[in-house]
């Protein structure tokens, strides 16, 4: 389930450090409002006896806002998504931001003008293409890699795999790259991370990209990272 926030900003612009680094505390927060216990199994032992934490979320995007180089600049017409292929974290987010008036996202406050389900229709199984809307983050030997690196594919293919079996669904196959954008560079918690948007295809069960399109591909997704289209 996908939730998207309509959000208008009360800063023209946020620091580079408050583009990613608060999504996690965010999103944590928010499900801690609504259920204590949910949020602190998430978070300190991850979900069905395994790490990964099937979460995903934004960074808040901005239409309209004015090019200014060097800068992440507002507008009052932003959205945040936050998203989980687990009903009970999902209604947990819905339940948690029905009620939300404001979203303290770092030195900013974003007032909430609306909430909604983003519904699509759901994907049949075959081959797919899924674009991404923030960068995708992929390691290797703890080395971020990027599109046309050595290992990136086989990395994403593998966050994919784990991503299936801690879902209960089959992997995808035939996994490439169609487009990348250009390499960005973000900070979150004083340490960087390092991704590019990516257009991939893959032969894949519906279920699964249906499941991806809640939660993202690559690392880091709760930090706002690897949200799908």
């Amino acid at each position: 389930m996908r939730v998207r926030v309509d959000v208008e900003a009360d800063v023209p612009s946020l620091s580079w450090d408050d583009v990613h680094g608060p999504a996690r505390g965010v999103v944590y927060e928010l499900l801690s409002s609504h259920d204590a216990d949910l949020a602190r199994t998430l978070h300190d032992e991850g979900w069905k006896g395994q790490s990964l934490k099937p979460l995903g979320a934004t960074s808040p995007q901005f239409r309209g806002a004015r090019r200014t180089k060097g800068v992440y600049t507002t507008s009052a017409d932003g959205s945040l998504w936050f998203g989980s292929p687990e009903p009970r974290i999902a209604s947990a987010l819905v339940a948690a931001l029905s009620t939300r008036t404001e979203i303290r996202w770092g030195a900013a406050r974003l007032r909430v003008r609306g909430v909604a389900l983003d519904v699509a229709v759901p994907p049949t199984s075959g081959m797919v293409e899924l674009a991404t809307l923030t960068p995708v983050i992929v390691k290797h030997d703890s080395r971020y890699v990027l599109p046309g690196d050595p290992h990136y594919l086989d990395r994403l293919h593998h966050n994919l795999t784990h991503k299936a079996d801690l879902l209960g669904l089959p992997a995808p196959a035939d996994l490439h790259v169609v487009e990348a954008g250009p390499r960005r560079r973000f900070t979150v918690r004083g340490a960087p991370r390092i991704g590019a948007q990516v257009r991939v295809a893959m032969e894949a069960d519906g279920r699964f990209v249906e499941a991806l399109r809640s939660w993202g591909l690559g690392l880091d997704t709760v930090q706002g990272f690897g949200w799908i289209k």
